[in-house]
């Protein structure tokens, strides 16, 4: 159990979604697609939680008295910070720290107090009760320290002492891992009894703090991410020239009126109204089972999307009449999306409900503007179209680049993970998703409430583990490429971003945290470089799959 059953993750838990990322995930960059996500930084500032029991007649009056101030800083830029809250609260007495390595980038700090400060924070306890005390037959501030003691409670001025020791010495306690420990990641392990008592029987206080750290990262060789050779695969589906047909067609397609079929069957380019069930194929009767994911009522299926169904229907149910039922055999092939119907024997049955033909237009200049608002001529309308596809094939294949590099380099690196960290990085990522589910589908409160709940959230994190762990490494190696490489991107860029980002922020009508979308906006500019640079020196090779 930790002191007062409370600890520093207890607010992260209550609130799985960072609001770093929360907010910041409907902000649409020009790099929206990057793979970047929050690097861990060192902590700035320390919220400690109140770890006494409930004290109620004094607890606002010692918060208003701030006994300490916890900005430990992670960087020399703001270490200035750190001198002059340590300097305002001067202790009396200097912390005896020992710091300990433990597994999972995590150190131990076991603090000794001396008795010289206890003293001290219990003076100052005491001149704070003294002066909110309302004791019968005493002016306030008049009141016998004896007399106050006996009046509050000797058990509740120890509880206040020994809180006031840990709010006061903990910043001075983390300074010995200034510039590497994680924000939200520090925890007083020590009961507070264990407290309680040492502070009784000693007059000195004993406790134990766990942190997480910045992980090192390791190569598995010196500039092991020099000189890759990168194998990209890229979608053999992904073709601009068949695309750009595929959409013209849809396009000439939706120039003419549908209508209803009399005096034949089924032919390519018409559209029908199915009603269709299967079942498996088998000797035996008795195992013969129906397929229910290939079922379906009243089931709307344009024929020139025939390459989206299953390989030989369109061709079984061409000619088929309205209100005609066709029976046949199919098999589903091996590279079936549905792993558990691949290879199966299915005997399908069809009833054509309904058949339509489309009234279409000639595919002549008179319709290009119809086709592409502003175009003139049917080829331009190609032209565009195409261009527009080949534009698409590319981004496809830059973030399949991209994609590729990452893996490597995750592969290449030994990083030992803090669990603060990995806990951050997944909720960010379940808060991303949760985000774009509300974006699509209008959730209710209580659907809401039980997507976002402790369960929920950690039941993601464990099913997502890989996949989390793969990311920050991915983070961590470009970081460090990053700063091993010295390499730079304009002030005028980030400026830009921010500025567009924050404009997004406020056409959503989303709340925001500037500098939390500068230091986004900065590490996704950061991860472009390093992608920029490897891509200079990498060998890539390209193949279809």
């Amino acid at each position: 159990m930790e002191l007062c059953g409370i600890s520093f993750r207890t607010i992260l838990h209550s609130n799985p979604f960072p609001p770093r990322l929360s907010s910041f995930s409907f902000t649409s960059f020009p790099l929206q697609n990057s793979p970047f996500q929050a690097k861990p930084k060192a902590f700035n500032s320390l919220k400690h939680p109140s770890v006494s029991p409930q004290i109620q007649l004094f607890q606002l009056a010692l918060h208003r008295q701030n006994l300490c101030r916890l900005t430990v800083s992670a960087s020399s830029s703001s270490s200035s910070s750190v001198a002059a809250d340590t300097e305002i609260d001067r202790l009396p007495a200097d912390l005896n720290v020992i710091e300990t390595e433990e597994p999972n980038s995590r150190v131990k700090l076991q603090v000794e107090v001396p008795p010289l400060v206890c003293e001290d924070c219990y003076k100052m306890v005491v001149a704070e009760f003294t002066k909110q005390a309302k004791v019968p037959g005493f002016r306030p501030g008049k009141v016998p320290e004896s007399i106050l003691v006996n009046y509050v409670g000797k058990k509740n001025v120890q509880k206040a002492t020994v809180e006031s020791i840990l709010r006061r010495t903990l910043s001075h306690a983390m300074l010995k891992v200034t510039g590497k420990a994680l924000q939200d990641s520090i925890r007083i392990v020590t009961k507070f009894s264990e407290l309680e008592e040492t502070y009784s029987s000693l007059g000195s206080l004993r406790y134990d703090v766990i942190v997480d750290v910045v992980p090192e990262i390791k190569w598995i060789t010196e500039n092991a991410y020099k000189n890759l050779k990168i194998v990209v695969e890229i979608d053999s589906d992904i073709d601009p020239h068949i695309a750009s047909e595929q959409e013209l067609r849809r396009r000439h397609n939706s120039t003419g009126p549908m209508k209803i079929v009399t005096d034949r069957g089924l032919q390519i380019g018409d559209v029908t109204v199915l009603d269709i069930s299967a079942t498996t194929i088998d000797q035996d009767e008795s195992k013969i089972k129906n397929i229910p994911s290939a079922e379906s009522k009243g089931f709307h299926f344009d024929t020139d999307d025939g390459d989206k169904v299953l390989p030989g229907f369109v061709d079984s149910i061409v000619g088929i009449c309205p209100g005609e039922t066709k029976s046949f055999p199919l098999v589903f092939p091996e590279s079936w999306r549905q792993e558990n119907l691949r290879g199966i024997h299915a005997q399908f049955t069809v009833t054509c409900r309904e058949l339509f033909y489309r009234d279409l237009p000639e595919l002549n200049d008179s319709i290009a503007d119809k086709l592409l608002p502003g175009c003139t001529t049917v080829e331009q309308v190609k032209e565009i179209l195409l261009q527009r596809f080949l534009e698409v094939e590319q981004t496809a294949q830059d973030q399949a680049t991209d994609n590729a590099i990452l893996d490597q380099l995750s592969k290449m690196v030994e990083v030992d993970i803090p669990q603060s960290l990995f806990e951050e990085q997944g909720r960010q990522l379940y808060g991303a998703n949760l985000l774009e589910i509300q974006a699509k589908v209008k959730l209710t409160e209580q659907q809401l409430a039980s997507l976002s709940s402790p369960k929920a959230v950690n039941e993601y994190l464990e099913h997502q583990r890989d996949n989390i762990t793969k990311l920050i490494k991915q983070n961590l190696a470009v970081g460090d490429i990053y700063r091993r490489e010295n390499l730079q991107f304009a002030t005028e860029d980030l400026v830009n971003e921010v500025e567009n980002s924050i404009a997004e922020f406020k056409r959503q009508k989303q709340e925001y945290d500037e500098e939390r979308v500068k230091d986004q906006v900065q590490e996704i500019l950061e991860g472009a470089k390093v992608l920029e640079w490897v891509k200079e020196h990498a060998e890539i090779q390209y193949i279809t799959r």
